[in-house]
């Protein structure tokens, strides 16, 4: 573990461009393979009792961290904020704060999960993804490492998580539950974890990012096929907010992203994609999640007083850590659905396809009609 702060934790704004080709990092995809019709009844399936065993814990996610640092071939740094420098570094009930980097290129990716407690597999995917890219020593991993420097947050929330709760809990008395994904607002910003990531955000100054989330079982629109993968955007494309930041390039960039993605998981059996949609049929647009708030440039006690933004996206499993909603067999695959849409992703930008992509494609992923935009003030019906 590093015991002095993290140098490589407050790199200078660097500018977004197209990375070199990096195909081989992906999983491999059988030639021809068409979109399913349905996904495997299996994942996940609400039959059979929920286990939550072997599910990462603080403790184990630091023993693995740990272990992937002291392993790696290519340089992979695990530190804590409080090593980073920031002036919040521990959670609501002391925790620290983990960070693990690798890669040494000019442009930084920001890459984040478990925000909400009882959803883990973001954080286990996100490990997965560490160590390929700090122990492979393939020609493609060895292009994402020169081009590109991680910024790998398995835990955002180890105090939820460790209680199995989508939220933290306030240490102030109160005992008030705090949504971490609705705190990053003037006037919130109420939990510590939240003080501390945004500031480590302000000295990381991300390229782009990606959030990793878990959502209830879902059915496709017009098909009542299971879905497995939701893409999002939280500032809805074509909505209130993305077309006017950064001269519409976010709204552009955030659905070449997903297209990408759902294309090339489209070709797996067991994947089944759509849209993010809340009530059946609203778009979500709402200016307190951690992403939004990255896109929207927010400034925060000073921290940013330039603006800075990054165009973020996230993704949401099917299946959550309630009874019946995971099943016995969902783990490993959940885990490797989130891995093979971060590779497709990054992967994409790499070879430059994703901004190749037809945005307007964004319309052709499966979603139900939208009907309203869905904010923090309430739903805001479609004009």
């Amino acid at each position: 573990m590093t015991t002095t702060p993290c140098t490589s934790a407050m790199p200078a704004r660097r500018r977004l461009a197209g990375w070199a080709a990096a195909a081989a990092l992906a999983l491999a995809v059988p030639a021809g393979a068409a979109a399913p019709a349905a996904a495997d009844a299996n994942f996940p399936s609400p039959e059979g009792n929920t286990s939550i065993s072997s599910i990462m814990t603080y403790e184990s996610m630091i023993a693995e961290l740990e272990k992937i640092e002291s392993t790696s071939r290519y340089g992979v740094d695990v530190f804590t904020l409080a090593e980073a420098g920031t002036e919040y570094s521990v959670s609501e009930q002391g925790r620290d704060l983990y960070v693990a980097t690798v890669g040494e290129g000019d442009e930084d990716v920001w890459l984040q999960g478990r925000i909400h407690g009882n959803e883990p597999y973001g954080g286990e995917s996100l490990v997965a993804l560490l160590k390929e890219l700090g122990t492979s020593g393939d020609a493609a991993n060895r292009q994402l490492r020169e081009k590109y420097t991680f910024h790998i947050i398995p835990m955002y929330n180890p105090d939820g998580s460790e209680e199995n709760i989508r939220h933290t809990i306030l240490q102030d008395g109160s005992e008030a539950r705090i949504d971490l994904n609705r705190d990053w607002m003037e006037g919130k910003f109420e939990a510590v974890e939240s003080e501390a990531f945004y500031e480590y955000w302000t000295m990381v100054q991300p390229d782009f990012g990606v959030d990793i989330h878990h959502q209830g079982l879902k059915k496709e629109h017009g098909t009542d096929d299971d879905v497995t993968l939701s893409l999002g955007v939280s500032l809805a494309p074509g909505g209130p907010t993305l077309p006017s930041l950064a001269d519409g390039a976010y709204d552009v960039l955030t659905r070449q992203m997903h297209v990408h993605v759902y294309d090339e998981l489209s070709k797996y059996g067991s994947i089944n994609i759509d849209r993010y949609q809340v009530g059946g049929s609203y778009e979500i647009d709402i200016h307190g999640g951690v992403v939004s708030a990255m896109m929207l440039g927010l400034d925060h006690r000073g921290l940013n007083p330039e603006g800075f933004s990054s165009p973020m996206v996230f993704f949401e499993t099917s299946g959550n850590t309630s009874e019946g909603s995971l099943g016995q067999k969902a783990r490993g695959k959940s885990i490797k659905q989130n891995v093979r849409a971060l590779e497709s992703l990054l992967t994409g930008m790499a070879s430059g396809e994703v901004q190749q992509e037809d945005p307007e494609r964004w319309e052709d992923i499966p979603h139900a009609p939208t009907t309203g935009y869905f904010t923090d003030d309430g739903v805001v019906p479609l004009d």
